[in-house]
């Protein structure tokens, strides 16, 4: 942990400790590297390294980027990045390793074609940086950067501008430097994130997109290797990815990132237990309750006793949200599916359809129409209009008094007098007998 850097009080005089005097170079590049003119009052920018408790127990610090001189509203946004050294240290082992290797073991997840091969040859003729290079790039990065600020806005003569060109060149190759010297560092986390739904390519490209995003935000003076740094950035934009593009309906990013959490909880609970948790449990561990009702929660399990209503209350609506991820995590599948090896039957195939009616129950509604038919018959042609619009006979849907009454030109009175005269012959035993046996079925 970094120590923050203390103001002297007041009126008093304060001697540069080795570690001001350390510092000074560094403060002198980043104001270079902002492109600002040097100025008595300007404040250097101080990086503190914070250790953050997390819910696995992996060593992760947060880096938060302070401006002190800079007013409370503004201060309080700040930048935190999780840097998960452990995580970092595996995967920057595991890109130093042969890319023969790392092929062969990339094919037996995913379907490696000629275009992942010649991909891979192609970044493992990059050596890997050692941390004395990392850090002379980065220098030279932010030097090219501070450089290609001044040339926009200072006034040069001819020789400043030569050797300000020339700091920016440097500061381009320093970048593609540390951006190719670091492609296998992307491959090795993309393939942490196989069968996503996202081809190995694309994660890769993705990865790419946040490597660059850590050139651009490497900060040496932290003492971070850079490999640790961009495994942020990299983990970031590939998860966002698989967020936005692996699913047919897309989920947004919060959600996905608390499945995520979800299925590491359950994985968990299958190692140290032995079983899936329940998604009362699952609830608790992902911190969907306070930390007073989970306290409340313990301590009434502890003692035998039953939780009050609304303590329950709120746990089950914990638990619901729990559910309601499973829900969003399951992947729709196409009812065009192929079935088989031989890929003649279809998933479709296979399904019921609840709308259909099966042979008995068709034949039953034919003979039931004919009988219809044939006792409508016995009423006069406006008798039976009225009944068919009414009770839909004909098309389902039911008709109000008043629509029928519009449709013949007369009063919903008139109707509902035609209506009673019609289901009074109806009601006729000669008639009604013929309709029984189906209403009774």
């Amino acid at each position: 942990m970094m120590e923050k850097k203390r103001r002297p009080l007041p009126g008093s005089i304060s001697t540069p400790t080795a570690a001001e005097a350390t510092a000074a170079p560094v403060k002198e590049r980043r104001r270079r590297r902002s492109g600002s003119p040097p100025a008595a009052t300007t404040a250097p920018e101080t990086m503190t390294a914070i250790t953050a408790p997390v819910a696995t127990d992996v060593r992760t610090r947060v880096l938060t980027a302070r401006h002190p001189d800079r007013d409370k509203a503004q201060n309080t946004h700040q930048v935190q990045i999780e840097v998960d050294e452990e995580f970092a240290t595996e995967v920057a082992a595991d890109a130093a390793r042969p890319i023969e290797q790392i092929l062969k073991e990339t094919h037996d997840y995913a379907s490696v074609g000629d275009p992942v091969r010649m991909y891979l040859s192609e970044i493992s003729r990059h050596a890997l940086l050692t941390t004395l290079q990392e850090v002379s790039l980065a220098e030279e990065l932010h030097a090219g950067l501070a450089a290609a600020s001044r040339l926009r806005w200072a006034d040069l003569t001819d020789a400043e501008r030569a050797t300000l060109e020339q700091l920016v060149q440097k500061g381009n190759a320093a970048r593609w430097r540390l951006v190719q010297s670091n492609l296998r560092l992307v491959v090795s986390i993309a393939r942490r994130y196989l069968s996503r739904g996202i081809s190995f390519l694309d994660l890769i490209q993705e990865g790419n997109i946040g490597l660059l995003r850590a050139v651009e935000k490497y900060d040496e003076t932290l003492g971070f290797r850079f490999s640790t740094y961009a495994t942020w950035w990299i983990r970031q934009a590939v998860s966002r990815a698989i967020a936005d593009q692996s699913h047919t309906i897309r989920i947004p990013v919060h959600v996905t990132e608390n499945i995520n959490r979800q299925t590491r909880l359950q994985y968990q609970f299958m190692q140290e237990l032995g079983r899936k948790g329940t998604p009362e449990e699952i609830a608790r561990a992902m911190e969907f309750l306070s930390v007073e009702d989970s306290a409340a929660i313990e301590a009434a399990h502890a003692s035998g006793q039953a939780l009050p209503p609304a303590l329950e209350q709120r746990w089950q609506r914990a638990a619901a949200r729990v559910r309601e991820l499973a829900r969003a995590s399951e992947e729709p599948m196409s009812l065009e599916s192929p079935v088989g090896s031989d890929n003649n039957s279809y998933l479709g195939d296979f399904i019921e359809d609840n709308g259909m009616l099966g042979p008995a129950d068709e034949t039953n509604r034919q003979l039931l129409r004919e009988q219809m038919r044939d006792v409508l018959a016995a009423l006069t042609d406006r008798e039976r209009r009225v009944l068919e619009m009414r009770f839909g006979l004909n098309d389902g849907i039911s008709r109000t008094l008043e629509e029928v009454g519009l449709e013949f030109g007369v009063t919903r009175e008139r109707i509902r007098q035609i209506e009673a005269k019609a289901l009074r012959k109806l009601r006729h035993p000669m008639r009604s007998r013929r309709l029984r046996d189906y209403l009774s079925s």
